[in-house]
């Protein structure tokens, strides 16, 4: 019998949207992983973000939200390949198209999937990033990422200054109750949406509410990743809106004047 770890009908069925895009960054070796993904600067100055990938690992439109936000912050991002060494769930067989290939889908998520098994992996990343001389450091999650993010950010020792999740698939109210940074929260339209608004009740309450940011999308599950179908013009829409928020959430919190994209902050939850 197949263990369901996630449960997100649309993070396991939505197509993966074929993208042209070329990656204007570099690949290195960092932290302990071998290989990860560098948008911006070669060496990260006093502010730094990190991003963790969906499921597909590192795809196209995923790097080109990272390149968005290096060239608009004028920061370093850095994307490590979480899922060393066995690589990230094939493209090929995604979606699923018979029982066997969701139940591998299933075993993805509960082996190198697994979210509880990245999030130390991400501390280790950041408290590198420190050492080399980031002051602050945000990160951002897609879809499985902020399962992985927003744990980190909960962590006693975190180095984490906030977290933004983007499309969250498998994310509960229960993973923010100890959350030590300000939350950028993005859901599509797929996403349970009363969950969300726990989420957005529980941070609300926290030190640093007003710090926080938030707005829900009409478009598909994965739309700022790699489902993110960019010739469609209400995807493409919400993909830049995403992005343009992400500037801004972590552009205000640590300071930076970003340049070239704006959004509106606080957008009234769905009823």
């Amino acid at each position: 019998m197949t263990t369901i770890h996630n449960t997100n009908v649309a993070c396991c069925t939505i197509p993966v949207v074929k993208s042209n895009y070329k990656p204007k960054g570099f690949f290195k070796s960092y932290a302990g992983f071998s290989k990860a993904y560098v948008a911006g600067p070669e060496k990260p100055g006093k502010v730094a973000l990190v991003c963790v990938y969906d499921i597909l690992g590192f795809m196209p439109q995923t790097q080109q939200g990272a390149d968005i936000l290096a060239d608009k912050l004028g920061v370093q991002v850095l994307m490590p390949d979480f899922f060393e060494p066995e690589g990230p769930f094939p493209a090929d067989k995604f979606p699923p198209q018979n029982d066997e290939e969701a139940a591998e889908l299933q075993a993805f998520f509960g082996g190198i999937g697994k979210p509880e098994n990245s999030v130390a992996n991400l501390i280790r990343v950041g408290k590198a990033l420190k050492d080399e001389g980031v002051e602050w450091l945000g990160v951002y999650g897609l879809c499985w990422g902020p399962k992985v993010a927003i744990p980190a950010g909960a962590d006693p020792s975190t180095p984490i200054n906030a977290v933004a999740a983007c499309h969250p698939a498998m994310l509960s109210h229960g993973d923010v109750t100890e959350l030590k940074v300000p939350l950028g929260l993005y859901p599509s339209k797929d996403e349970p949406i009363e969950e969300m608004k726990q989420i957005l009740e529980i941070v609300s309450k926290k030190s640093f509410a007003s710090q926080n940011d938030h707005k829900f999308y009409a478009s598909p599950h994965g739309f700022g990743g790699a489902r993110a179908d960019l010739e469609d013009p209400q995807g493409k829409q919400d993909y830049e809106d995403l992005y343009a928020r992400l500037v801004g959430f972590f552009g205000k919190l640590s300071g930076i004047h970003a340049h070239g994209m704006s959004a509106s902050y606080h957008s009234d939850v769905p009823r």
